[in-house]
Parts: C-alpha cells; structure tokens; sequence
C-alpha cells in the first residue's frame, strides 16, 4: 500500500521560497502520476502542479496561478517528490497535499482523480 507523507511547510514572509517533499513508501513513487493540492481555509481544493509517471515520460503540468514560480520534480533515488514554490505570496498560503494514481487513466495530470493522498503540510505567506 502506497503510503505519502509531506514535509517543508513553514512560515515564510512574501516573495520568499519554500520546498515541499512527498516521501513515499511501501511501493515506488515514479510508476505513479503524482499531483500538488493545495487548500485554502474556506475555499475548495486546488490543484497546483502535476508530475506524469515515468513510464509515461515524467512530463509536467502547472496551474495557471503557479506557472513560472513553482516546479515539481521527483528524485527516484529517495523515492520522493519535490514542490519547489518560489516568488510566494499570500494567496499561495494553504495546506498543501500530494496524491498519486497509478497510470491507467489518461488525460491532463491536474485533473485526474487521485487514489492515494498524505495528510497535508501547512504554507503560510505573511509579513
């Protein structure tokens, strides 16, 4: 059973960076499509950035709010998935979450319906 756990949220100040990781376990992450959500109090989920499985080349795909201050990548060797999320503010401040599914569904890697999810790391953007 595909186990995700979050870290790296924190409290930055505007126009600072942070860096999520999603560690799993219990199965190889980079089979898997893996996507960044993120939730704001009051509001729906989100979904910020997508990575594709390997076998399917590894591609990535971006929200529009995030486009050019964030980017996702994965490093096999630690089995784990990385949210770098430069330029912040405070819009950007939710909890944020990382799923993965299994590559048998086809279509745009935001949008997908995520089978396994973790339980969240806390972003917050203030002066």
């Amino acid at each position: 059973q595909l186990q995700l756990v979050e870290s790296g949220g924190d409290l930055v100040q505007p126009g600072g960076s942070l860096r999520l990781s999603c560690a799993a376990s219990g199965s190889t992450l980079d089979y898997y499509h893996i996507g960044w959500f993120r939730q704001a109090p009051g509001k729906g989920r989100e979904a910020v950035s997508c990575i594709t499985s390997s076998i399917l080349g590894g591609s990535t795909d971006y929200a529009d709010s995030v486009k050019g201050r964030f980017t996702i990548s994965r490093d096999n060797n630690k089995n784990t998935v990385y949210l770098q999320m430069n330029s912040l503010n405070s819009g950007d401040t939710a909890v944020y979450h990382c799923a993965a599914v299994p590559p048998r569904l086809l279509g745009r890697c935001l949008f997908l319906d995520y089978d396994y999810w973790g339980q969240g790391t806390q972003v917050t953007v203030s002066s």
